[in-house]
This record gives structure tokens, C-alpha cells and sequence, in this order.
């Protein structure tokens, strides 16, 4: 299950974030502006920019996974400037996920997770799981899409959920 919810359905939604960015670049081209434009945009001035949501979206990914099964995640530097550069970490990230199997999220449930932010404390694998990595992830979903939708780029529903498993 946790396999599913978080490796499986993560991947897909960096695969929906992908498209937006394809979106973004067709928008930015069709109005003559440069797509990091839109990579620099916010909603408010105290948030993260659309990049740096990005790379939230990714690390959180990515971190979760490695926190949960203990298989080490990649690290990412931060320096991405450009389009391409955050394709490109999205589709490390994706390729990152892609190692894992549910057999790594075998003692997931009940494994004690840190951060250096909670100052000494500590979660159990499926509260972590459940009420931190998975809404922190989705937060930083939302506000890029949210950042896009804000400035213009056709955006939907559908394009956010991606494919469903319809029968």
C-alpha cells in the first residue's frame, strides 16, 4: 500500500507536473516570452517561486521514499536556472522512484523517521507517511500548478490528475 501511495501515485504526478512545464513552455512561446518567466513566478510575495516548488515537489519525493526504505536518494543541488534543467530533475527523480519496489516499504509502517526541523522528535513510518510527506508533497503540487494556472497557462483538472484508471 505504501508502495502505491507514494512511489507509484508520486511518479505519476511528476509525470503530470512534466506536462505542465510542456504546457508552460507552448504558452510562453505562443506570447513571446521566455518560460523562466514563469519558472520566477509567485502568488504571494512571501511564497516560493514556481522552481523552487518544484524542487520541493521532487525532494519530497524522493527524501520520503528514502527515509521509508532506507534506499539512498540522489542528491540534487538546487541550481536549476531553466526549463530543461527542472525537466531534468523531475525525470531523475522519476528514475530514482522507478528503483524501488514494495519489497523496500516492507518495515516502512513502523520505522522511526527524523528530521533536523523537529528538533529531537520523531514519526512513525505511516503517520510520516500520512501527515507529512504525502500532503507536503501535494502542497507543492498544487502551488505550481496553482502558480501556472495564475499566469495564464491552460490548465485543467484533467491535466493535474492525469490518467485515471477508468473501466
Amino acid at each position: 500500500m505504501m508502495y502505491d501511495t507514494l512511489v507509484v501515485q508520486f511518479t505519476k504526478m511528476l509525470g503530470n507536473l512534466n506536462n505542465f512545464l510542456d504546457k508552460s513552455a507552448q504558452f510562453a512561446d505562443a506570447k513571446k516570452f521566455q518560460p523562466e518567466v514563469l519558472l520566477n513566478s509567485r502568488l504571494a510575495p512571501d511564497q516560493f517561486p514556481l522552481m523552487r516548488q518544484i524542487q520541493i515537489a521532487c525532494d519530497t519525493a524522493k527524501l520520503a521514499s528514502a527515509r521509508l526504505t532506507g534506499v539512498e536518494a540522489p542528491v540534487f543541488e538546487d541550481k536549476e536556472t531553466t526549463l530543461p534543467e527542472i525537466k531534468e530533475r523531475i525525470a531523475n527523480t522519476i528514475k530514482y522512484l522507478q528503483t524501488l519496489k514494495p519489497a523496500n516499504f516492507e518495515n516502512a509502517r513502523t520505522k522511526q523517521i527524523t528530521n533536523p526541523r523537529w528538533e529531537g522528535k520523531h514519526m512513525m513510518g505511516e503517520d510520516y507517511a500520512n501527515e507529512h510527506a504525502i500532503p507536503n508533497f501535494y502542497f507543492h503540487m498544487t502551488t505550481a500548478y496553482a502558480i501556472l494556472r495564475h499566469n495564464g497557462v491552460d490548465l485543467g483538472k484533467k491535466d493535474f490528475l492525469g490518467t485515471l484508471s477508468l473501466k
